[in-house]
């Protein structure tokens, strides 16, 4: 039950964003198994005004958030940032600089689902 948050620069269409969700979607189910109806996924949209990056960035430049459970190797995380990377620059032309994943896995005590602690 991966968490996902994008942050990209307001002003994409809808289909652009459909596909970047979608490209995320799929990066999780090949990386780390996740299943197709297993979606958490926001899209954030921010003013390029309150949107700060290095100059050599472009308006394409996103920010991804995963937030997981823990117990994921190293290869699978490194799977999933190539997949997702490879999947957006294929189908909306982002350049893997303009690509940016991080991930987070809190302890098990730290999620609540339903009103109740995952042990």
């Amino acid at each position: 039950m991966p968490l996902v948050r994008i942050e990209i620069i307001r002003g994409k269409s809808a289909e652009y964003k459909k596909t970047m969700l979608d490209c995320g979607q799929e990066g999780l189910m090949e990386a780390i198994g996740i299943v197709d109806w297993d979606r958490f996924q926001r899209i954030v949209e921010i003013d390029r005004a309150d949107f700060e990056t290095p100059p050599e960035k472009t308006d394409g430049f996103t920010i991804i958030e995963i937030t997981m459970f823990q117990g994921r190797s190293r290869e699978q995380k490194k799977a999933l940032i190539e997949s997702i990377t490879a999947k957006l620059g294929e189908r909306l032309g982002l350049a893997p600089t303009d690509v940016f994943i991080v991930m987070q896995e809190p302890p098990d005590e730290n999620w609540g689902m339903g009103g109740k602690q995952r042990e």
